[in-house]
């Protein structure tokens, strides 16, 4: 499901893992594609998706302080919001999923 890849910045070298998930919002099933991203220890997720017209919705998801996943954007489409929950259900399956790979 999710593939390593190794990037060079200027500042680090930074380890990414991309996945995709198939979860219904806005009545319809959609394809999220999930990017992690190194920034400073904090866990974050790049996030696109498709909208009914074939835009990309484009947003991050961040880790508060209680442990909970979080959308940063403020204007995404409710149907993103409505989501929020099985989006992050998402990234922690993921993360057990890569945590089971290592062992």
């Amino acid at each position: 499901m999710g593939k390593p890849f190794v990037s060079l910045s200027k500042e680090q070298l930074t380890m990414s893992t991309y996945f995709s998930k198939v979860i219904k919002a806005g009545e319809r099933l959609r394809e999220f594609n999930f990017r992690q991203l190194s920034t400073n220890g904090d866990a974050r997720y790049s996030v696109d998706v498709p909208d009914d017209k074939g835009n990309r919705v484009m947003f991050n998801m961040y880790k508060t302080a209680e442990g909970e996943w979080k959308t940063s954007a403020q204007l995404v489409p409710l149907w993103v919001q409505a989501a929020e929950s099985a989006l992050a259900e998402a990234i922690e399956e993921n993360m057990k999923n890569e945590l089971l790979r290592k062992r």
